[in-house]
């Protein structure tokens, strides 16, 4: 399909699969966000140390946690706007201005995860590496998305856009990867597992970001004619 031609009937389910998977993805995020928040913060509030390990790192790191945490989430919910034909082509200023917004919390997000992955990783270095290497591409994709719409190049700012969306909704289906892990474990050993195992872990970390990395990819490679 070309820019001008009009959509078909495969064009919809498309939108439609799309557009089910990132509601789907971003209620996960909102769930993993409401049980940090029931976690954490009645510890954080009252200088407590919780018995959850795991939850230990958010209590003892809230400003870097809850950063990382509080503009990400902004950030996720506003950019389905960002993107959006309609939105973009009906009301242009609210875009714009949207997207600044939403470019600054996405790079204080992008800043804080790398701090809190890489010097308080539950995984390890597994999952240190991980939040090294796609935290500065999700921070890059944003740069680039900034430089280009700067330079009039619109289209490519929004095939960057598309990038940083796609990565930065990886978090989402880490979770469901960490989960994946842990009913695997608790079925082969009869453990009652409540904690993600460090190992694995890290490895949904990989598993999560990048194959969020490579289907963002897939779908501009599908979608060669986007246009901003």
């Amino acid at each position: 399909m070309t820019a001008d031609s009009p959509p078909t009937p495969r064009d919809g389910r498309r939108a439609v699969a799309l557009t089910a998977t990132v509601a789907g993805l971003l209620v996960i995020m909102l769930v993993f966000i409401a049980i940090r928040v029931t976690t954490d913060w009645p510890h954080i509030l009252a200088g407590t140390a919780p018995d959850d390990d795991f939850a230990e790192r958010y209590v003892a790191h809230p400003w870097t946690a809850y950063l990382h945490i509080g503009l990400g989430l902004v950030y996720l919910l506003g950019a389905p706007f960002q993107l959006a034909a309609r939105i973009r082509t009906r009301h242009y200023t609210l875009h714009r201005r949207l997207g600044r917004v939403l470019l600054a919390c996405g790079l204080g997000s992008g800043a804080a995860a790398l701090v809190f992955g890489v010097l308080h990783p539950w995984g390890g270095p597994l999952e240190a590496a991980a939040a090294l290497v796609f935290g500065s591409w999700f921070v890059l994709c944003l740069v680039r998305a900034f430089l280009a719409i700067r330079g009039g190049a619109v289209a490519q700012h929004r095939r960057w856009m598309v990038r940083a969306f796609a990565v930065g909704l990886g978090v989402a289906s880490i979770r469901i990867w960490v989960g994946l892990f842990t009913a695997v474990i608790m079925a082969t050993s009869g453990a009652d597992r409540t904690l993600p195992d460090p190992f694995t872990f890290g490895v949904a970390f990989w598993l999560g970001l990048g194959t969020h990395v490579a289907v963002g990819e897939w779908w501009l490679r599908r979608t060669p004619d986007l246009t901003g």
